[in-house]
């Protein structure tokens, strides 16, 4: 099962394992996010497409890290002694999608962590 999700003004294919790079958003390191902006949902042969959205259908994901872009932008003049250097680090989340729900479908609970094994 898989997919189409809107996240501001992009949209991305989710399956339920993948991990996808979104936008920055204030959140930490194993929070869970729900992404309801659905626009299709496809099952194979069967497809499931919004009027603008799918009602009901939403995509759970896990924030996994913060990945960091660095772009660099320079300009130069031969002979004229003219140089200029920018630097823009764009920040996203890393997130892994862990379930992908049907209209009505209740949210699955989180499985309990097991304890950490004592050091000897």
């Amino acid at each position: 099962m898989y997919a189409i999700i809107e996240d501001g003004s992009r949209q991305y294919r989710a399956e339920a394992g993948a991990l996808l790079t979104l936008d920055f958003r204030t959140a930490e390191a194993g929070q869970r996010l729900e992404l309801g902006k659905v626009l299709l949902l496809g099952d194979g042969a069967d497809a499931v497409i919004g009027q603008p959205l799918v009602t009901g259908a939403r995509v759970l994901a896990e924030v996994v890290d913060f990945p960091r872009t660095k772009t660099m932008t320079q300009k130069f003049r031969r002979r004229k002694n003219y140089r200029r250097l920018k630097g823009h680090t764009q920040p996203y989340v890393r997130v892994k999608v862990t379930h992908i729900l049907k209209a009505g479908e209740a949210t699955p609970a989180e499985a309990p962590k097991p304890a950490p094994a004592p050091t000897v």
